[in-house]
């Protein structure tokens, strides 16, 4: 059996051990805005113009949590994601970013500005 790039999207099969594993107690006493579990494919885009593969964990309207293989660093990227007919592009400020099970890491931060939704079978 071939070891899993280091570099590939994590499973949802990933995620769910992940979030298995954490005390959800301690992070949800931090939480001053309510999330929605959200376990979709995206894309990280770095400043220095990486592409990471990732899974999101959960949005609200203020940020979102992110699941990936390897460290990002803090600060301005570009996460994107896309539903059955657009694709949406956040740009988001990482604030912290920690490792997990794995090989993975999960991060998080606030939204910068609204997305832009790009395609869609009427346009």
């Amino acid at each position: 059996m071939n070891a899993p790039d280091p570099w590939s999207r994590p499973s949802v099969k990933d995620l769910r051990a992940v979030l298995e594993s954490i005390e959800r107690l301690d992070v949800q006493n931090l939480r001053t805005q309510e999330r929605i579990e959200l376990t979709v494919p995206a894309e990280i885009t770095t400043a220095r113009g990486n592409t990471v593969p990732a899974m999101t964990r959960e949005i609200s309207r203020f940020g979102i949590g992110l699941l990936h293989r390897g460290s990002i660093s803090l600060g301005e990227v570009t996460v994107k994601m896309a539903s059955e007919s657009r694709e949406y592009c956040y740009r988001v400020a990482v604030e912290w970013c920690m490792p997990c099970e794995n090989g993975m890491f999960m991060s998080g931060g606030r939204f910068l500005s609204k997305p832009n939704a790009m395609g869609g079978a009427d346009e």
